[in-house]
């Protein structure tokens, strides 16, 4: 019972794909990667030269450069909602101003070899202000830091909100305020919190690390509830900030600080000492003396295996065999529920469930002989994900959802079937799992069936798209039927004789058509934080690493079985009358 029987998976590409089509889908992929590089690079310029050299002018590190002297030699980065605020720009007086990344990078990487979140201003955009949901971002990185318990790290340099836009960031649920009840929740849940504080730290920017459990301020920080320029319209004193709310005062008077230190560096440096103070990581452990391996099959071949029409199929199963170690893999109940995939497989050493849409016909098990259409979700394969999400809660095991789903079944036989009952006992399953649970959208995301499938509104971990992804109800053709379903035929051609209204309706129809398409391009979602990060394909390994092992790392606050006693062996004889 305790044999977790991983056996290979997958082919060399040269057996599924001929050369032209590897070709074909490695120049659609490269056209992709070159936009996702290009759109990253400025993100990270924040608003350029310019105010890099400004900042360092001061004796300061750009916000981007502290990460890097924070983190491990060699270690990842990976970041998180960087495309917040894409294509967004704020009128100011006439001149339009945008704020890259909402003014603030959020990261994972590694600190003294623990997994840890990084909350950083960006110092080159507008001093590190809080934008339109630049607060958000930090809310969801430290949700990230709560959900698996790492520690948390804000390297602070902000200036308090960006007051031209204060309606759109003061007020609300989840507005500015929300950061300092995320700080309180993570105390309270006991997640190590430490902040470096760089430089400006007002009014909001302030509080943020006043709960954190160490608190370094450098010669050229201060802590302000407001600044001395507001200080000197209400009060009329001389004062400055850095003499109301610096290091002398917050270490040595307040207490609101732990410790002065002289500069960028060194703040830094004491940052990783506290790190490696914390709890070390129990995905050692958890490995069971099974070493970290790659796939047999290289994970950059996943660049080259979707074709470029979103309707054309591709076999998952090669997917996961270019992200598990090994290409080594457990399939469950693999004769049921054929349209979807469900599994354990080890990433960077370490078990973790995946549930995948199998594209192109599948077998119809109403119906002998026949084929049906897969990436959809019926009975069968509802009940199959249902019962193995449950499990792999009940056994602790990281669950990563691979979504490339149209939807679900329909008509008179699917709701004769019930499909509703199974889609909201899925749905409850997916919505009261303790265990940390992974999405990604790889093509389509469309209607109920992105929820179903653990999208992001059932709150998984971190939810990633590929360039290529699609968030939508139904795709815009499809929907422009609907629209305009009253002025067509059974075939769905325009019913009218009069060319001018043939027109009108065509015409019409293309303009909705398009609007949808462009409503489902993956960095609009990232705009409105509707997914949380774009990568490609051949990077989906290397984050899947970080988040499994960041899954194990801290101990003792949810359930963690070893694969001797798993809920999965007792599904597995269930179903298929074996051991």
């Amino acid at each position: 019972m305790a044999f977790v029987p991983l056996h290979p998976i997958g082919s060399s590409r040269s057996t599924f794909l001929e050369p032209e089509e590897i070709d074909r889908n490695s120049s659609f992929l490269a056209e992709h990667r070159k936009t996702l590089e290009d759109r990253r690079a400025k993100v990270a310029a924040g608003w350029g030269t310019k105010y890099q050299e400004r900042t360092k002018a001061k004796g300061k590190m750009t916000a981007w450069e502290r990460v890097d002297a924070l983190k491990d030699k060699n270690a990842p980065v990976h970041a998180v909602s960087t495309f917040i605020n894409w294509g967004r720009e704020f009128d100011q007086g006439g001149k339009t101003l945008e704020s890259p990344g909402a003014g603030v990078i959020t990261v994972l990487t590694q600190v003294e070899s623990r997994w840890v979140v990084v909350i950083a201003n960006d110092n080159t955009v507008a001093s590190g202000s809080w934008w339109p949901q630049s607060a958000e971002k930090i809310e969801r990185a430290q949700e990230i830091g709560l959900s698996l318990r790492i520690p948390v790290v804000y390297l602070v340099d902000c200036s308090g909100l960006f007051l031209p836009e204060q309606s759109l960031s003061f007020p609300g649920r989840t507005g500015a305020g929300h950061i300092f009840k995320k700080n309180a929740q993570l105390s309270a849940a006991g997640v190590p919190q430490i902040a470096g504080v760089f430089g400006d730290c007002i009014a909001g920017g302030g509080y943020m690390p006043i709960i954190s459990d160490r608190v370094y301020m450098t010669e050229q920080a201060y802590m302000v509830i407001a600044g001395a320029a507001l200080i000197k319209g209400a009060k009329s004193q001389n004062l400055t900030s850095l003499g109301i709310g610096g290091p002398e005062v917050h270490v040595h008077q307040s207490a609101c600080a732990d410790v002065r230190v002289p500069d960028d560096a060194h703040c830094i440096a004491a940052i990783q000492e506290e790190i490696q103070r914390t709890a070390g990581s129990g995905a050692p452990f958890r490995r069971g003396g099974v070493a970290p391996a790659p796939p047999a099959f290289p994970a950059s071949e996943l660049d080259s295996i979707f074709p470029p029409d979103h309707r054309t199929y591709y076999d998952v199963r090669e997917v996961l065999a270019r992200l598990v170690d090994r290409s080594m893999f457990w399939e469950l109940l693999p004769h049921k529920g054929k349209e979807m995939m469900v599994g354990v497989g080890r990433v960077n050493g370490l078990y973790c469930g995946f549930i995948a849409n199998v594209q192109g016909p599948i077998p119809d098990s109403d119906q002998h002989g026949k084929v049906k259409p897969g990436g959809i979700l019926y009975k069968e394969g509802i009940a199959k994900i249902s019962q193995f999400s449950r499990a792999c809660n009940s056994d602790g095991i990281p669950l990563i959802w691979l979504q490339d789903i149209s939807g679900f079944d329909i008509g008179a036989e699917a709701e004769a079937q019930g499909l509703l009952g199974y889609g909201s006992n899925l749905i409850y399953t997916n919505s009261t799992n303790e265990t940390p649970m992974f999405t990604v959208l790889m093509r389509k995301a469309s209607g109920a069936g992105y929820y179903a499938m653990a999208g992001l509104p059932y709150e998984p971990v971190l939810q990633l798209s590929t360039p290529i992804a699609r968030q939508s109800v139904m795709e815009g053709r499809t929907l422009a039927i609907a629209a305009f379903s009253t002025k067509l035929d059974d075939q769905f051609e325009v019913a009218s004789k009069d060319p001018e209204e043939r027109a009108a309706i065509e015409k019409g129809m293309a303009s909705v058509e398009e609007r949808i398409e462009g409503d489902m391009d993956p960095y609009k979602a990232a705009s409105q934080r509707d997914t949380d990060e774009i990568i490609l394909p051949s990077e989906l390994r290397p984050y899947l690493e970080c988040l499994v092992e960041a899954s194990y790392q801290a101990q003792g606050y949810r359930r963690v079985k070893n694969p001797r006693i798993w809920s999965l062996h007792d599904l597995n004889v269930l179903a298929d009358g074996n051991a």
